[in-house]
């Protein structure tokens, strides 16, 4: 800031129309090809208010950390959302974890961050670091937790609220997407469960529904729905209006379909299980890819995981867990041990057909799974859009393991 002047010389703007669009975001890319997401003038800036500052308690004084690129919705959230509020916004170009592996959680003592946003993945890589030199780190500046792009697991959840939060800050957990913005949300004011949210975001009118569209009662799975335009969703799809309506509006009347599924609890706390499309059905039992991910990390033998379906003459789909091994990890009896852990998680049912290490995972540049990928990758299909993957060279691993390299 040296030698910058205090004050910029007003320039006039012009007048715009509330549905003139504002925003041209294209989504993550995880379910096929991108789709240009067309926000407006009035719905961004009121949502991005009302989920940051009015659910999350983003407040003036804060000094705001979430490192993404423009690539993600949390890019102009953290910029346009921060400042709308008030707060300084921390930037910072490159990783988290390079070139020093800690290298966020230096960012937060060197700045005094108060309000941090992470990804769940990026807390499953702090949990490789060594405690005493994280725990020698000042991190007494934090006062807000809050995180988004996909499920936690409960060890990485209770390790961010434990040794990053010391027990004392809230770790939020926010949900939603690119075409909407959030519609599950944590707040300040309401209890805490591991991978919880406390609510639905006002506004938006979300539902757990059944395939037809009716209702579901606590602990039952079903289709995450909003029954309300919320002022935060997409006018459209960019020069692609029938696509729009054919993915979120077309399966179930009168409801906007996010594509994940999701729960609720006796205690109205609400869970989201993953892609809805991600789903695997076993034996006539279904779940999410993330409920066998989470008992694969909680073993401690992973940096990363991902359970995906194949066809079985049998069960009609077999689990496939491709899994990304610590150091130090000895195959041999890894495997085994991964393989036992989903038995004892979910049942003999869900016994893997096959337990793999490989080198790396694909995700998108904001960390998303593409589970899709891995599933082609792992059945020689072609693998469609990849204009968001990050690591292309996570699919050359998978095909060696599998055999159609």
């Amino acid at each position: 800031m040296a030698g910058a002047p205090d004050e910029v010389e007003a320039v006039p703007t012009e007048a715009l129309s509330a549905d003139d669009p504002f925003l041209l975001r294209f989504a993550s890319g995880t379910s096929g090809k991108p789709k240009g997401v067309v926000h407006t003038h009035c719905g961004f800036p009121v949502k991005t208010a009302l989920d940051l500052s009015i659910c999350m308690d983003l407040q003036a004084d804060d000094r705001f950390l979430w490192m993404s690129d423009m690539g993600w919705l949390v890019g102009p959230i953290l910029v346009f959302g921060g400042l709308l509020a008030g707060a300084t916004v921390v930037l910072a170009e490159g990783a988290p974890n390079d070139p020093q592996p800690d290298r966020l959680w230096r960012l937060v003592e060197r700045h005094r961050v108060s309000y941090l946003g992470l990804a769940p993945k990026v807390a499953r890589q702090s949990m490789l670091l060594d405690h005493e030199e994280l725990g020698g780190l000042d991190l007494s500046s934090l006062r807000v937790i809050t995180s988004t792009g996909e499920p936690w697991t409960p060890e990485a959840w209770m390790w961010t609220f434990e040794r990053i939060g010391r027990r004392r800050i809230p770790l939020l957990n926010d949900s939603g997407g690119t075409e909407v913005g959030g519609i599950l949300t944590g707040t300040v004011i309401h209890a805490l469960k591991p991978c919880a949210f406390a609510g639905a975001v006002p506004g938006t009118g979300a539902d757990v529904v059944n395939a037809d569209g009716a209702s579901v009662g606590p602990g039952v799975t079903g289709e995450l729905v909003m029954r309300c335009p919320s002022i935060g969703l997409t006018r459209g799809l960019w020069q692609d209006r029938t696509r729009y309506l054919e993915s979120y509006w077309s399966r179930l009347p009168n409801l906007w379909l996010h594509g994940d599924f999701a729960s609720r609890d006796a205690d109205g706390m609400w869970y989201v299980h993953g892609r809805s499309d991600d789903t695997l059905k076993i034996a006539g039992k279904r779940t999410g890819p993330s409920e066998i991910e989470a008992l694969l990390m909680a073993t401690g033998l992973l940096q990363d995981a991902a359970a995906i379906g194949i066809p079985d003459p049998v069960k009609g789909t077999a689990i496939v867990c491709l899994c990304v091994a610590r150091d130090g990890v000895e195959p041999g009896s890894a495997v085994p041990a991964l393989s036992a852990a989903v038995v004892a998680g979910l049942g003999g049912a869900f016994r893997p057909a096959r337990v793999v290490l490989v080198d790396d995972l694909p995700r998108t540049r904001n960390g998303k799974m593409m589970r899709r990928v891995v599933r082609a990758a792992w059945q020689g299909d072609d693998p469609g859009d990849l204009s968001t993957l990050v690591n292309p060279q996570a699919l050359q691993s998978i095909r060696a393991a599998s055999g159609v390299a």
